[in-house]
């Protein structure tokens, strides 16, 4: 009794290789993405005048520099500009 295989043997039922359906012969390549614009000389210069402005009026605030008491308001005026400058580095190119 011969032995069953799971594969028939090469050569002896397929002689030709299949041919390739019209589909796969072209793949769709989309066109290439637009590069973003760079941005302008001076919008790296604004984000690091608001993060090391908005941490100079912290430190200028615990220090008691700023004239008068230390206020929250000093506070959150240099948090508020900290966001500002990551909210625009992250928009930089």
């Amino acid at each position: 009794m011969p032995l069953c295989r799971a594969f028939p043997r090469p050569g002896r039922y397929h002689r030709k290789a299949m041919p390739k359906s019209k589909s796969k012969r072209r793949t769709y390549q989309p066109p290439p993405r637009k590069k973003p614009k760079p941005s302008p000389k001076w919008y790296g210069v604004v984000i690091l005048c608001l993060l090391f402005g908005g941490a100079l009026i912290i430190v200028l605030n615990y220090l008691s520099l700023l004239g008068g008491p230390a206020k929250n308001l000093y506070l959150f005026v240099g948090l508020g500009m900290i966001a500002l400058g990551f909210l625009g580095a992250t928009q930089w190119r």
